[in-house]
């Protein structure tokens, strides 16, 4: 875990400290966090937080030869390209919702979270990276909606998580983020130095 989580801490203490209940596992410890730190004034914080994170993850997809996106992702059968088009979904996904409920425009038929959605196959570097930017600036105009409102409720349901409030759903995007990271690092350790991208070596693949 170490090292690279240690570093995120500096730019994003809220999403790495609820974050840590889940590597406890500990996961009412993530809801008291959560709660704890993404309540009034929160979301321009958080914002900021999930840049940092969205910055983290692009690293990663920078850094990793092209033949691992290709790769196991560590979530089922998904590759690597779909785990991180998945968390793209996600972040900007959770956002948008904290932020419709802020503004009264959640839909009355919005249907519950379906965790487990895969993103796209087949996404090399740059497009991963697009989505990445992408998500972020729906994270940063969600957060100008939810700003002010962070304490309101907020009708999405996830059958793991439960409801959240609208600044909460803001927040658990980045524990969210931080759980692919997890991953992500993983699999990136898997790569041995100046491998060739023809013969990757995966340590594992991660549950």
């Amino acid at each position: 875990m170490g090292d690279w989580l240690a570093a995120l801490e500096v730019d994003a203490p809220d999403a790495v400290a609820a974050f840590r209940g889940i590597e406890a596992g500990r996961f009412i410890s993530v809801r008291r966090e959560v709660r704890r730190r993404g309540g009034a004034g929160s979301a321009e914080r958080v914002a900021v937080e999930l840049a940092a994170l969205a910055a983290a993850l692009t690293r990663v997809v920078a850094e990793l030869p092209e033949v691992a996106f290709a790769a196991p992702g560590g979530e089922g059968d998904w590759t690597v390209a779909e785990a991180i088009g998945h968390d793209a979904d996600a972040r900007a996904g959770l956002a948008m919702a904290g932020a419709l409920a802020a503004t009264g425009r959640f839909p009355a038929d919005a249907p519950a979270v379906v965790p487990g959605v895969a993103g796209e196959r087949g996404h090399g570097r740059e497009a991963l990276v697009r989505r990445l930017a992408a998500s972020q600036r729906i994270v940063e105009r969600a957060a100008r909606s939810i700003a002010g409102h962070e304490g309101d409720p907020c009708p999405l349901e996830h059958p793991i998580v439960g409801r959240l409030r609208c600044g909460e759903w803001l927040l658990f995007a980045g524990v969210h983020d931080l759980m692919h990271l997890e991953q992500l690092h993983g699999i990136a350790s898997g790569f041995a130095v100046g491998e060739t991208e023809a013969s990757p070596t995966l340590s594992r693949d991660l549950p």
